[in-house]
């Protein structure tokens, strides 16, 4: 991974903490408060209009003017914000933006279209649902298809902590209708989702990457908030979460579309191959966190999603 290899657990003399009623202790995660955005201006290619636009970064705040890629070293997130060349053509594309919220600056994520146009070569336009994620995205994008494949996900990671801890707001309009990839409405309801992952990877001969689930978190938000929601607790079930009473038909395996990847030790990006359930004594060597507006898959969800987050934590156990 080009990002600084982190265990957030030997970080605790670095980041915020603080013991709550029911001693516990929580950990602000690198950035997790968002008042750090880097900002570069990208130009779009002159057939698509040859705009100038802002994408932003988590990361330590800079300003980058150029068509060039973003050094990630220096932070832990990615975002859904997509520098591409589509046949050779710079596009840019931006969901994921920081904002004005209860207590400074704060992350919001909205699902979007995202549209590329040139005549007689390309017209595409699609649903950009906003995310931001532990890892970094392998710049520039090159395809629409399969954009998981574009993404370095997770982090290096041991710690083995009880809950995952955010403020948030949300909008989900719900109108019983989401556009598919053809950017066409079908009917169909989109959630946004978290997604709190602890790992035990693996790599074989080949440069296959294996992976033992450790711990699960995960949440689907279907419906607006009456304003901000702060200190939420998502449960870390350790174990097979299939077996849990809290289980969700969403927690099982990351297979099929939803199939994340990784870079392995030859710099390949190659699918992470979840195969097996650990348990609170297994070992933890990635987390992967993934925040989105929507849940559906990429290119396909309800337009005007919007999910506000700030403050994000992890809770230990004293």
């Amino acid at each position: 991974m080009k990002h600084f290899l982190l265990s957030l657990t030997c970080l605790c003399a670095l980041l915020p903490a603080f013991v709550n009623a029911s001693a516990q202790r929580q950990e602000l995660v690198p950035l997790g408060d968002f008042e750090q955005w880097a900002v570069r201006y990208i130009t779009d290619a002159k057939m698509l209009g040859g705009e100038q636009h802002a994408l932003y970064m988590v990361a330590p705040t800079d300003t980058i003017v150029g068509n060039c890629t973003f050094d990630y070293s220096n932070t832990i997130w990615g975002t859904s914000n997509a520098y591409a060349v589509i046949m050779g053509m710079t596009k840019t594309s931006c969901s994921t933006t920081p904002d004005q919220g209860p207590h400074g600056t704060c992350a919001k994520l909205e699902s979007t279209f995202a549209t590329c146009k040139a005549a007689g070569m390309i017209n595409i336009k699609v649903i950009a649902q906003g995310s931001i994620f532990w890892g970094d995205p392998i710049e520039p994008i090159t395809s629409t298809n399969a954009s998981y494949e574009f993404m370095d996900w997770g982090i290096p990671f041991t710690g083995h902590p009880t809950a995952f801890v955010m403020d948030y707001k949300a909008l989900i309009p719900n109108t019983g209708q989401v556009y598919n990839k053809k950017a066409k409405l079908v009917e169909g309801y989109d959630e946004a989702e978290v997604i709190f992952l602890l790992q035990n990877r693996t790599e074989d001969a080949q440069g296959n990457i294996h992976s033992v689930r450790v711990g699960t978190a995960m949440m689907r938000i279907g419906k607006s908030t009456d304003g901000w929601i702060f200190d939420y607790h998502i449960p870390v079930i350790y174990g097979d979460v299939t077996k849990s009473p809290l289980c969700k038909p969403y927690m099982g395996f990351m297979t099929g579309e939803r199939t994340l990847y990784a870079r392995n030790s030859k710099g390949v990006n190659k699918p992470i191959l979840e195969e097996s359930w650990g348990n609170a004594d297994t070992p933890v060597t990635h987390a992967v966190l993934f925040i989105e507006s929507g849940s559906l898959g990429a290119y396909t969800g309800a337009l005007g999603n919007t999910l506000w987050l700030d403050n994000i934590r992890l809770e230990y156990a004293q």
